[in-house]
């Protein structure tokens, strides 16, 4: 019979991502500088320079930080501080979120593709004007330069509501958490919010012409699109 060999109790550990290594650094720096809840982090493109990392990397570690609750990125002033954590919690906890994106993803796959063809057969007037509102407010926020979060929330809020399925509705009031980690990643990607108002108004076009088969189509194209986050890879 053949032996099993045992672990190596000295087994390489995984490589932190570069993001994790930054959300460490930036975690140290809080901690050092006694930085509180309700003080600034220095700019973004001071802090890139500090680090010596490109803007776009230092988003991600950012975003990862904000997806956690430990600060809020508010456009015009900056990152704030929430609360100050420990290094340990936080890494922790974003690689528990990493290992639950896909299962958030196909979650969000299966109800809001259903969702979106509900909504093209059963919507009504006055709820087709809520999707274009809503359409209306991440435009008018993203043209502002920020990342349409609110107005990307109503358009979602407003297809679900439009499909008149109340299963579905508290599938996704379930999942509501979740999906708001994975929307704030996604458009905290370069040109994303672009991208995710371009993809909304096609979901809306097909559902304004009561087309449930292409308003699935677009609703699983943008859903493969908006979880396509390079700091979760």
């Amino acid at each position: 019979m053949d032996q099993v060999e045992p672990a190596d109790p000295l087994a390489r550990v995984a490589k932190p991502r570069l993001y994790e290594q930054l959300v460490t650094l930036l975690l140290g720096y809080i901690e050092t500088s006694q930085l509180g809840p309700g003080d600034l982090l220095p700019a973004e493109r001071e802090l890139a320079q500090r680090l010596g990392v490109s803007r776009a990397t230092l988003v991600q570690a950012l975003v990862a930080l904000e997806v956690l609750g430990v600060i809020e990125v508010q456009h015009g002033n900056g990152a704030v501080l929430v609360y100050r954590p420990s290094i340990a919690t936080v890494i922790k906890g974003l690689r528990e979120h990493r290992n639950r994106l896909p299962e958030t993803v196909e979650a969000r796959s299966t109800i809001e593709v259903k969702l979106a063809a509900l909504a093209a057969l059963r919507r009504t007037e006055a709820e087709m004007r809520a999707i274009d509102s809503a359409l209306d407010v991440m435009e008018a926020e993203v043209r502002n330069g920020e990342r349409g979060l609110n107005g990307d929330e109503l358009f979602h809020e407003a297809v679900t509501a439009a499909a008149h399925s109340a299963v579905l509705a508290q599938l996704m009031t379930f999942i509501a958490e979740m999906v708001l980690e994975t929307r704030m990643e996604s458009l905290g990607q370069p040109g994303r919010p672009e991208q995710s108002l371009a993809s909304h108004r096609k979901i809306a076009e097909a559902i304004r012409a009561k087309d449930p088969k292409a308003a699935a189509k677009a609703m699983e194209t943008h859903i493969e699109m908006v979880s396509d986050v390079d700091l979760l890879k």
